[in-house]
């Protein structure tokens, strides 16, 4: 058994990414066990998180550079790939938490985990109460580093407690992708941010010699927040270099 069976209140339906909120934290799970899967499905099937799943390493990274996830379930015992490297690999360009759920008992493989830039560890079998106080405490932590809760500038609001985007009092939905330049701008507004630091942080390191992937997601994201596109007032272009948001 790699779970405790505990009593949880209320009815959990699964959830799938697309009846979730792109306002939920997004939480990917990847674990190749089909029971584990279908187990954390339903405890954490509710209306706090957006659930994704992949059922090998590769395909975890993969998931993890395309949806940005706001926090990751990972087991070790990965079919394709161990665990310790998914978390290097990841922690080449993401800071996103990583919770480690695992059968590996032995202090050598947590500390292996932790060292490669895991955030917390639950051996298997674990208590859903348990699971779910650590993430909360990992998401209350990734939201600490964020500088302010608001940020404003001239008609553009961006809550980043609630991932709300609005010009002229008007909500707008952006992508994931959209949003989370949009949020690495204001973390570091003001400064010049290169093409490769930002395609590095978006996108991954395998995306360092596509800037054309840049362009286009500002050019979309300009359209939705900029009074006017041509000439943007809050994300501007430094020439060769990068863009900085004023």
């Amino acid at each position: 058994m790699l779970f405790r069976s505990e009593n949880i209140k209320g009815e959990q339906a699964a959830m799938t990414p697309e009846t979730t909120g792109e306002n939920l934290p997004r939480i990917l799970i990847i674990d190749d066990e089909v029971a584990i899967r279908r187990f954390l499905r339903t405890v954490l099937s509710s209306e706090e998180f957006s659930l994704h799943e992949a059922e090998h390493g590769h395909a975890g990274l993969s998931v993890t550079a395309t949806i940005r996830p706001d926090l990751i379930l990972l087991d070790l015992g990965l079919p394709d790939l161990d665990g310790i490297e998914v978390i290097k690999r990841i922690r080449e360009w993401s800071e996103v938490p990583i919770i480690v759920l695992s059968v590996r008992e032995h202090e050598e493989d947590k500390i292996a985990a932790l060292d490669a830039g895991a955030d917390d560890y639950l051996t298997k079998p674990f208590g859903v109460g348990e699971l779910l106080a650590r993430m909360r405490a990992s998401l209350r932590r990734a939201r600490q580093l964020t500088p302010e809760p608001t940020f404003v500038r001239d008609d553009l609001e961006v809550n980043l407690e609630l991932r709300r985007v609005l010009v002229k009092g008007q909500e707008v939905q952006l992508t994931p992708t959209e949003y989370d330049l949009l949020k690495l701008f204001i973390g570091q507004a003001g400064k010049v941010l290169t093409h490769r630091h930002i395609l590095n942080k978006i996108w991954g390191p395998s995306h360092l010699e596509q800037p054309h992937v840049l362009r286009v997601n500002i050019s979309n994201l300009r359209r939705k927040i900029e009074p006017d596109p041509a000439q943007p007032r809050y994300i501007t272009t430094e020439p060769g270099v990068g863009y900085r948001l004023i």
